[in-house]
Order: structure tokens, then C-alpha cells, then sequence
């Protein structure tokens, strides 16, 4: 029996309804709302002693717009993301609003981003906007995870400065462009191929004792939001004699 017109329509309203909800629970570039401070330090760039490892670098990154994270910092995870933030209030507040990295973790009156003072005062559409949303303390805002981008920088290797060759060794990994995380690292003897699946210790610091010998060949697994995942395999190796507090281009980058 054919369908009648009205039957019709109401079969293809319903199936417009179903996509439409299917995608707004996948959608991975819809705006969150959630609530932001900023650090009360006297700097106006992030902390050097963030809870993601990553040092003094973790302060300067990005220009200094950088954050610290609740629920997004995924006990070290989320650490190198990067998110774009703006405020609510259309008064005070830009459309663009900052690109931030996650570098520390931390939380404060139901916030879910504890921001740089720069780029707290970066949401804002002008310098005296600036002074009133520092004012405020605490913010509306909306954020989603965007792929970070370093121009002329490849992923590096910095060993912490507690690493004792050959016996133990720590680092965090810089410069890393995307939207997906490091979620596993392998370090491989280049001789015979012989591989040490690494700690995550804290933040994005990844740890060993007893590490391989030899040059290293570095890889590691790369997990989107999506399900996705794949390793890469750097060009350049963790040298024999590695020292701590030295940083290593590892020659590749992921592309954005």
C-alpha cells in the first residue's frame, strides 16, 4: 500500500530528527559551557612548576596562553592539548576569544580552566574588557578541544634533569601539533629491536628504570576522540650516551 503524503512527512521528520541527534552526541567541534579563572600569580604567563612536568617550558608555551585543568588534565593525559576557550558575556567578551595548552592541573570555583593572566585577558574584546572580566574573578565561558600548531618545530625529547644514564630515565615530550593524545610510549634498542613499553609517572612525564641500551628509537601511540589510533616512529634516536636536561628534535611532527 503506498504512503500517504502526510505519512511521508512524517517518516522523513522523524529521520531528520534521529540524524540530527546522532550528530550532536557526536559532535567533537560543538562549544562546552563551563566556567574559568586565572592564575593569581604576580606573571602574567602560566606556572613552572606545573603538575604536567613540563617546567619552565609549561610557563612560556604557546606564548604564554596556556592553563591548568580539572576534569581535562585525565590524570596526565591532557596534558600538551589544546583548547580554545572565549567567554560568554558579549559586553566584555571577543567571538575569537584564546587558544590555550593544558600544562598544569587545578580547579577552583566549579571551573574546568584556571588560565594564564594573559591569556585570561586575551578573551576579551579590549584592554579596559580585560580589567572588568579580571574584575569578575570567575567567568562563563564555552571551550572545545582544537589541534595544536607549532610552525617550524618538530616533537622533542626533553629528558628531565633527574635522569641518571644508564640507569634511569625520565621526559616529557614538547611540540606536539593535533588534536589527538600520546596515550603509550615505546622505547626500542636500534641493534636488535628490543622494546620497553614506557610509565606515564606523572603529567607527561615518562618514565624507566634499567632503559634499553644503545641509541633509542622512540614510538609512540597517538589515540584520537574518535577510536583512532597509530603509532609513529621518529626519525632521529634518543642518542647512546643521552644526558639529562638535554633536548632531542626527534625530526618529525604530526601534521595538523
Amino acid at each position: 500500500m503506498a504512503l500517504s503524503l502526510q505519512s511521508l512527512l512524517i517518516l522523513f521528520t522523524a529521520l531528520l530528527l534521529t540524524q540530527t541527534l546522532a550528530e550532536a552526541a557526536t559532535c567533537s567541534n560543538c562549544f562546552t559551557h563551563s566556567r574559568a579563572a586565572y592564575y593569581p600569580n604576580s606573571d602574567e604567563h602560566g606556572t613552572d612548576v606545573g603538575a604536567c612536568g613540563f617546567g619552565s617550558f609549561g610557563a612560556t608555551i604557546n606564548g604564554g596562553d596556556v592553563s591548568a585543568a580539572s576534569n581535562l588534565y585525565r590524570n596526565g593525559v591532557g596534558c600538551g592539548a589544546c583548547y580554545q576557550v572565549r567567554c560568554t558575556n558579549s559586553y566584555y567578551c571577543s567571538d575569537k576569544g584564546v587558544t590555550v595548552v593544558i600544562t598544569d592541573q587545578g580547579s577552583g570555583d566549579n571551573t574546568d580552566f584556571i588560565l594564564s593572566q594573559r591569556a585570561f585577558g586575551r578573551m576579551a574584546q579590549t584592554t579596559d574588557a580585560a580589567k572588568s572580566l579580571f574584575g569578575l574573578g570567575v567567568i562563563d565561558i564555552e571551550y572545545r578541544r582544537v589541534a595544536c600548531s607549532y610552525p617550524n618545530k618538530n616533537i622533542t625529547i626533553k629528558i628531565d634533569e633527574n635522569s641518571n644514564y644508564p640507569h634511569y630515565l625520565a621526559f616529557a615530550l614538547w611540540y606536539q601539533q593535533g588534536d589527538k593524545d600520546i596515550t603509550a610510549v615505546q622505547l626500542c634498542e636500534t641493534k636488535n629491536f628490543v622494546c620497553k613499553l614506557l610509565d606515564r609517572s606523572y603529567g607527561a612525564v615518562w618514565t624507566t628504570t634499567s632503559p634499553p641500551s644503545g641509541p633509542l628509537s622512540l614510538r609512540m601511540l597517538l589515540s584520537g576522540e574518535d577510536g583512532d589510533e597509530s603509532w609513529i616512529i621518529p626519525a632521529n634516536n634518543i642518542p647512546e650516551n643521552w644526558k639529562g636536561g638535554e633536548a632531542y628534535d626527534t625530526g618529525v611532527q604530526i601534521n595538523v
